[in-house]
């Protein structure tokens, strides 16, 4: 079964626009490199030709990807701030006996946001940092641990 990708409109928006660029200009660049590189000769101990084959593995891995992403993805309301965290919130958090502080993304790893990590709502931290609200401690159980971490603001 496959996993709905919750997404802001302008992260689904650039990830459309990517998947039309790849899916048309990309895959004819990519098959006239690989012509080029066709005509040099030995296909055996062709560098480029080699080079532009994995290229374009790469190239429909992504287009692959993003696929998938755009027919599972749900549009999120991108209004953020509130007293809680939800989807789509970015959270400052201080680590319990840590003076740092750290700012997360709650969401898609496909969305961008500056100088914010991202977080999965369904990590352990996400799902641990969901409805909880400022200076609200919550714990979460990491590799290590359970650790523990204040939230400092929601934006």
């Amino acid at each position: 079964m496959t996993q709905v990708q919750k997404l802001s409109q302008a992260a689904y928006d650039r990830l459309q626009d990517e998947f039309t660029l790849l899916t048309t200009t990309g895959r004819i660049d990519i098959a006239r490199k690989i012509e080029t590189a066709r005509e040099l000769g030995d296909l055996s101990e062709n560098g480029d030709y080699h080079a532009a084959k994995e290229e374009q593995g790469k190239m429909e891995g992504r287009i692959a990807h993003l696929s998938s992403i755009l027919e599972n993805a749900e549009i999120v309301d991108e209004t953020r701030g509130g007293d809680t965290v939800q989807a789509g919130s970015i959270v400052s958090i201080q680590y319990v006996g840590d003076d740092d502080i750290e700012r997360y993304l709650l969401g898609s790893i496909e969305e961008r946001v500056e100088d914010a990590e991202v977080a999965s709502p369904t990590s352990p931290l996400g799902e641990a940092l969901l409805g909880s609200k400022v200076d609200q401690i919550v714990k979460y159980e990491a590799p290590g641990g359970i650790l523990k971490v204040k939230i400092v603001a929601i934006e």
